[in-house]
Protein backbone atom coordinates (compact mmCIF):
# COMPACT_ATOMS: atom_id res chain seq x y z
CA UNK A 1 0.00 0.00 0.00
CA UNK A 2 1.39 3.17 -0.91
CA UNK A 3 1.26 6.45 1.37
CA UNK A 4 1.75 8.97 -1.17
CA UNK A 5 0.61 10.04 -4.63
CA UNK A 6 3.26 8.57 -7.57
CA UNK A 7 5.72 10.69 -8.49
CA UNK A 8 6.00 12.12 -4.64
CA UNK A 9 8.84 10.85 -2.50
CA UNK A 10 12.13 9.34 -3.34
CA UNK A 11 14.99 11.12 -5.06
CA UNK A 12 15.30 14.73 -4.17
CA UNK A 13 17.06 16.93 -5.93
CA UNK A 14 19.82 19.23 -4.59
CA UNK A 15 19.81 23.00 -4.82
CA UNK A 16 22.70 23.32 -7.79
CA UNK A 17 20.26 20.95 -9.83
CA UNK A 18 16.99 23.08 -8.63
CA UNK A 19 18.34 26.07 -10.46
CA UNK A 20 19.74 24.56 -13.17
CA UNK A 21 16.59 22.90 -14.24
CA UNK A 22 14.98 26.80 -13.17
CA UNK A 23 17.52 28.18 -16.21
CA UNK A 24 16.97 25.38 -18.60
CA UNK A 25 13.34 25.03 -18.71
CA UNK A 26 12.33 28.66 -17.13
CA UNK A 27 14.81 30.80 -17.80
CA UNK A 28 15.42 31.98 -14.60
CA UNK A 29 18.66 32.44 -12.46
CA UNK A 30 19.04 31.68 -9.35
CA UNK A 31 23.05 33.36 -8.35
CA UNK A 32 24.41 33.88 -5.05
CA UNK A 33 26.96 36.99 -4.50
CA UNK A 34 29.50 35.19 -2.62
CA UNK A 35 29.65 32.09 -5.18
CA UNK A 36 33.11 31.06 -5.49
CA UNK A 37 33.24 30.33 -9.28
CA UNK A 38 32.78 33.79 -9.92
CA UNK A 39 35.36 36.28 -10.75
CA UNK A 40 34.77 39.95 -8.79
CA UNK A 41 33.75 41.52 -11.60
CA UNK A 42 30.71 38.94 -12.22
CA UNK A 43 30.00 38.90 -8.45
CA UNK A 44 29.92 42.74 -8.53
CA UNK A 45 27.31 42.70 -11.24
CA UNK A 46 25.30 40.34 -9.54
CA UNK A 47 25.47 42.50 -6.44
CA UNK A 48 24.70 45.66 -8.33
CA UNK A 49 21.55 43.77 -10.30
CA UNK A 50 20.25 42.56 -7.11
CA UNK A 51 20.21 46.16 -6.01
CA UNK A 52 18.89 47.62 -8.60
CA UNK A 53 16.17 45.14 -9.14
CA UNK A 54 15.39 44.45 -4.97
CA UNK A 55 16.86 47.54 -3.49
CA UNK A 56 20.48 47.16 -0.92
CA UNK A 57 20.87 44.40 1.44
CA UNK A 58 19.67 45.08 4.80
CA UNK A 59 23.28 44.48 6.01
CA UNK A 60 25.83 43.32 3.55
CA UNK A 61 27.59 39.88 3.96
CA UNK A 62 31.11 39.83 5.58
CA UNK A 63 30.83 43.43 6.42
CA UNK A 64 30.62 45.06 9.83
CA UNK A 65 28.92 48.38 10.64
CA UNK A 66 31.05 50.59 12.63
CA UNK A 67 29.32 51.11 15.57
CA UNK A 68 25.80 50.70 14.48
Amino acid sequence: MRFTPRGYGGHRRDAERVKRDGWYEQGVLAVSVDDHRLTWPERELVRQLGEKLYGVLPMSRGEVRNGK
